[in-house]
């Protein structure tokens, strides 16, 4: 294809701040944050199936829950913290697949005494 160039005129200002005639960029608009989504606090089961959100505390803010993500059960081990009176999860943490999960139960008695040689 060929190159098109276009004629530069003469400008009689020193300036470099190229030509007059240039786009401006589009002004940005504020993002109108949406109201912030209450979350629903499902009490802690203690690993209770009983249908709701099963948690399980591990120490202070680090807790286990069973989650659902893309119609897939998963064990997520995650740091929480608390902003206006929420318990929100933190990006410190791991989910594990259930095929993961059991894979680590496998493993678990021998984990456990490496941990304690």
């Amino acid at each position: 294809m060929p190159k098109i160039k276009k004629k530069q005129e003469s400008s009689s200002s020193g300036s470099d701040s190229g030509p007059d005639d240039r786009n401006q960029p589009a002004s940005k608009k504020a993002k109108e944050s949406p109201a912030p989504a209450v979350a629903a606090k499902k009490p802690a089961s203690g690993g209770v199936g009983d249908g709701e959100a099963t948690t399980w505390t591990l120490e202070r803010m680090r807790q286990v829950r069973i989650n659902e993500f893309r119609g897939r059960k998963m064990v997520d081990i995650r740091e929480f913290y608390e902003k206006n009176g929420e318990t929100l999860p933190g990006k410190k943490g791991i989910c594990l697949s259930i095929l993961q999960w059991k894979k680590l139960l496998e493993h678990a008695d021998e984990i456990t005494k490496a941990v304690e040689n």
